[in-house]
């Protein structure tokens, strides 16, 4: 019921998610960055708890495919699990269990497989299930590896949108996400979708492109309010 990207930026070094789903706020449970560690993905029957472990892993410096089987080896349900890691050093790792729902696919810039899988630099890793066609992810990792020169959200979202014009998932999709790490403890960009009668895509890039010339006014306000640009609200002077 889910279709995503996880990407790594050489250039920058962010690492993030832009996911797309039929279910309510799929922000809240499925994407997940930290900043000096990676980003994940954990979808199909989600389970929350796995992004946080494997970004602990990433953290303490395994590379995406041990930082992956250190959490998903021997887990209960783990069949029901469909998760997709990048680490900062562009390494890719996957793992789809046996209980996926519908069509599913994974989609790498080494094109590993659907079952198991590691990339080494390929910088990013397309996931998805109850797909439309195994095509979506393919499609996905054509459109990030041609945007390379884009800021990373850019670039996750014109994949996710690739996904979508591929088929997409085979029913309608009514929330996404768009989640980016890059040098502090908090998210870079942290833009949701929780539901919309709309494709949730092309609200979340609304969303972006209003939030994009504003990213750094709120970093600044962050880290050195005297010298951030006013808030532009009444009263605000």
């Amino acid at each position: 019921m889910t279709f995503s990207i996880v990407g790594h930026c050489p250039r920058t070094d962010m690492a993030g998610v832009a996911i797309t789903t039929s279910s309510i706020c799929v922000g809240s449970r499925c994407p997940h960055v930290l900043a000096g560690a990676g980003a994940v993905t954990t979808q199909n029957v989600t389970d929350p708890s796995i992004g946080p472990e494997v970004l602990a892993h990433l953290a303490a410096g395994a590379p995406a495919e041990a930082a992956l089987a250190a959490v998903m080896t021997d887990r209960p349900h783990s069949d029901y699990r469909q998760v997709a890691v990048v680490d900062l050093a562009g390494n890719v790792a996957h793992v789809t269990g046996a209980h996926i729902l519908g069509t599913n696919a994974v989609a790498t810039g080494a094109d590993m497989g659907a079952d198991m899988g590691v990339g080494t630099g390929t910088g990013c890793v397309a996931a998805g299930n109850l797909l439309s066609s195994r095509d979506v992810p393919t499609a996905m990792v054509a459109s990030f590896a041609a945007g390379a020169d884009l800021h990373l959200a850019d670039r996750l979202l014109t994949a996710l949108q690739a996904g979508i014009d591929a088929g997409g998932e085979e029913g309608p999709t009514h929330s996404a996400a768009l989640l980016v790490a890059h040098r502090h403890s908090w998210p870079l960009v942290d833009l949701r979708v929780d539901w919309t009668e709309e494709c949730p895509g092309l609200v979340l890039r609304r969303l972006w492109d209003a939030y994009k010339p504003q990213m750094e006014a709120y970093n600044l306000r962050a880290l050195d309010p005297s010298a951030a640009p006013s808030y532009g609200v009444a009263g605000d002077e």
